[in-house]
């Protein structure tokens, strides 16, 4: 007992971390283009605002702040495949303006961010919060937490009289606590749903549009499935006969048809390949889960040799489809090996994996070294199964836990897409003005795009650019290139590799005539 409580203590660590992380994690859809640019400095008001990501969202909480801090809501726009257009307030002033933005992804995650711009010249930008409380994290892992455990053990325990053998009377009251733990989480896991998408605080949980939001979502549709299921299967425990049966199977497919309704790998495409296998893996994880703790209670009784021999007899059948779907659930999420090392996501993918290495050995040791002996009617063998599935429950409890992390980490395909976003600037002069765009906007090789205006917004006829960079804090002296002007007017560099991240120090020498050269200077952030 003291290995296991260590080992949840562990995991209670390791989910702390992680949540206290979540926070930073990139997002799950990508802000790939925004009109105006964010940094641009613009001569009139604009007729609407454009923002485009890297899959369809639907808008949450659209508003801009102006100049004094003021917000108004956003409540007009247009939604098109991944493009969202807003119609801009008629009266904008000058000074700087922030389009603050909370969209909600395929997935069912939430992502917030903003957009600055000017009108006319810069002002102080008005401060802007997105993020969701630590607290609300906390809640919503509580939440999930607790869902699966009523889904792996509740209705996994009420399906073992699908697949092994009657359900032994003493384990009926467990397993129909954990479908009541699995109830009861659902509105917690709804209400942190919504408070996420919405970046409110714990408080605010009583809201009607929390509701709403969370209701709306995909894992709305989730919470639904899942409650059905959970509800069936405790009608499972008290019907008869073939009716019991007939429940308890449709619960045990109700965890598939909850779990590929929302979520990271559900949201992935291909879609014909990606739900399919998050239904068998739910479905499979949950067979062999929930088998456990009413298999412990038949040990305890002299036929419980012939249900332990049943089990061991099928179970390969559900580990064959629980590794093969999660095989392709993982190549499809993690794309490449080394997002295993470098992305949280894989850290948890790694952690879990591990735990399910456990878990496999512990059960190779029970069907290889203990279910004949227990077949035997050696008593001490009977024992010596029942502490290791103890310990098997101990594990899935462990493995349900790093699973729930999963909501607060991007898949590495989603990260993959994030960082090929460019990092742009906008140097703002008298005489002159410039839009930078490094593409991507992180270290190696990239091509920058250079936009030049006059200083009244009008097209500047340069004769030649030269751009250089330097990163003085690393020591780097500056890189220089000459500029190609492109058939659209804008100049590009496209020889060039930034060796490090952080602040680069950007310079461009802009040839206007034989008697005249503007130099602007900015810096911008380039990221790992």
């Amino acid at each position: 007992m003291t290995r296991q409580l260590h080992l949840l203590l562990v995991l209670l660590g390791f989910a702390i971390a992680s949540l206290a992380t979540a926070g930073q994690a990139m997002a799950h859809a990508a802000l790939t283009k925004a009109v105006p640019a964010d940094g641009a400095v613009i001569a009139a008001a604009p007729a609407e605002f454009s923002l485009s990501f890297s899959e369809p969202v639907s808008p949450l909480v659209l508003k801009l702040i102006a100049p004094d801090g003021t917000a108004r809501p956003l409540a007009r726009f247009t939604l098109s495949d991944r493009t969202l257009s807003i119609a801009a307030p008629a009266d904008l002033g000058h000074g700087t303006h922030v389009l603050s933005w909370r969209i909600i992804s395929e997935d069912g995650h939430p992502v917030g961010g903003s957009v600055v711009f000017s009108i006319g010249a810069p002002s102080a930008a008005p401060a802007v919060t997105t993020q969701s409380k630590p607290a609300v994290r906390f809640m919503l892992w509580l939440g999930k937490l607790g869902l699966y455990l009523g889904l792996a053990f509740g209705i996994g325990g009420a399906a073992f009289i699908v697949w092994v053998a009657p359900l032994p009377i003493p384990a009926r009251a467990p397993i129909a606590g954990f479908l009541a733990l699995g109830l009861l989480s659902l509105p917690v896991a709804l209400a942190a749903q919504g408070l996420d998408a919405l970046a409110l605080p714990p408080s605010s949980a009583l809201q009607a549009a929390v509701w709403q939001v969370a209701g709306a979502s995909s894992f709305g549709r989730t919470a639904l499935v899942a409650a059905l299921a959970l509800l069936a299967a405790l009608a499972a425990l008290v019907a008869p006969g073939a009716i019991g049966r007939v429940l308890a199977l449709a619960s045990w497919l109700g965890i598939g048809a909850a779990l590929a309704a929302s979520g990271h790998a559900s949201a992935a495409a291909p879609q014909l390949l990606m739900r399919p296998a998050v239904f068998l893996h739910a479905v499979a994880f949950a067979g062999w889960a929930g088998a456990l703790l009413p298999l412990a209670f038949a040990l305890r009784e002299p036929a419980g040799a012939v249900a332990l021999t049943r089990f061991s007899a099928r179970i390969p059948f559900l580990l064959i489809a629980l590794l093969l779907s999660g095989t392709v659930l993982a190549i499809v999420q993690v794309e490449r090996p080394q997002a295993l090392l470098e992305t949280v996501y894989g850290n948890v993918l790694l952690a879990k994996l591990g735990l399910v290495v456990i878990l496999v050995g512990l059960a190779s040791f029970n069907r290889y070294r203990l279910t004949a002996k227990v077949a035997s009617g050696q008593i001490t063998a009977s024992q010596q199964l029942r502490r290791v599935v103890a310990a098997e429950i101990v594990v899935v409890l462990a493995i349900l836990g790093t699973a729930a992390l999963w909501r607060f980490t991007p898949p590495s395909r989603a990260l993959i897409a994030a960082a090929a976003q460019p990092a742009s600037i906008h140097i703002h002069t008298e005489k002159a003005m410039a839009d930078v765009s490094v593409t991507p906007g992180r270290a190696g090789p990239v091509t920058i795009t250079v936009s030049l205006l006059n200083g009244e917004f009008g097209p500047l006829k340069a004769r030649e650019l030269r751009l250089s960079l330097a990163n003085p804090a690393a020591g780097i002296e500056p890189i220089e290139r000459q500029a190609i002007r492109q058939e659209d007017g804008d100049w590009q560099v496209g020889d060039l590799t930034l060796p490090i991240t952080g602040r680069w120090t950007v310079e461009l020498e802009i040839l206007v005539s034989d008697f005249e050269m503007i130099r602007l200077k900015e810096t911008v952030e380039i990221r790992p």
